[in-house]
């Protein structure tokens, strides 16, 4: 009787050594699983909090819907690991933005007025042989003056240090892009108008980069203007 007791008793000890105590068991329960993006995992039965571009992954955590046009798409981690790389990309991203809506509308612009303008002026016409706008991988920029460089310089700088002053003049007020430069008084006073036309702004802005990429590997492949491959968004039809 004594030996089955004792048994018994070494069972019941040898089973409690592989028990996980109380000490474990809080640890794993206080355990947060972190998915690719940094974000905690949801628990089963919670949606989590998911990209509006991407519904099917978890919104990158810088990506908090505070800047206009945030979708919480960055695949690519394009944004950085805090704030500072953030507003740096959001502002080069405004850059690159309004360079090409000045771009898009300018490249078809030229391949339908330079030859006719220039004409009208007796001066040569900048476009290529095949009436394609002077570009990298159209060739022509070496026709351009070299005081139109110059000057692209020079208002590039001008427009640098106009940012860098309104910049430390405007402090924590400070929004991405600002520069001074309103001429026509587009730019609300309120908050909600604000962000309505920055959301306008960078929108048409990604649209234009996505344009006037098209427009160059268009005309490279095809060494044809675009305003000939598509006559009937810049000819009339009648």
């Amino acid at each position: 009787m004594k030996l089955c007791a004792s048994l018994l008793l070494v069972a019941l000890g040898s089973a409690a050594a592989f028990a996980p105590s109380g000490k474990n068991v809080a640890q794993r329960t206080n355990t947060v699983e972190l998915g690719l993006w940094g974000e905690p995992n949801p628990k089963d039965g919670e949606s989590g909090d998911k990209s509006k571009a991407l519904p099917f992954a978890p919104r990158p955590k810088l990506l908090d819907g505070t800047l206009a046009g945030d979708v919480g798409f960055d695949p690519f981690g394009f944004a950085g690991a805090d704030t500072a790389s953030l507003m740096y990309m959001r502002e080069a991203e405004l850059k690159h933005s309004r360079l090409a809506i000045l771009a898009v509308v300018g490249w078809p612009l030229a391949e339908l007025w330079d030859k006719p303008l220039a004409d009208a002026a007796g001066l040569p016409t900048l476009l290529t042989k095949t009436g394609e706008s002077p570009a990298l991988l159209n060739g022509g920029l070496d026709k351009i003056p070299a005081a139109y460089w110059v000057a692209v310089i020079a208002l590039a700088g001008i427009v640098e240090l106009e940012n860098m002053k309104v910049k430390e003049e405007k402090g924590k007020a400070y929004l991405p892009g600002m520069c001074n430069f309103d001429p026509l008084g587009l730019f609300p006073s309120d908050k909600a108008g604000q962000m309505a036309m920055m959301t306008k702004e960078i929108k048409h802005g990604r649209i234009a980069m996505m344009g006037i990429l098209g427009f160059a590997i268009q005309e490279a492949v095809y060494n044809q203007p675009v305003v000939s491959e598509t006559p009937f968004f810049f000819h009339p039809v009648f």
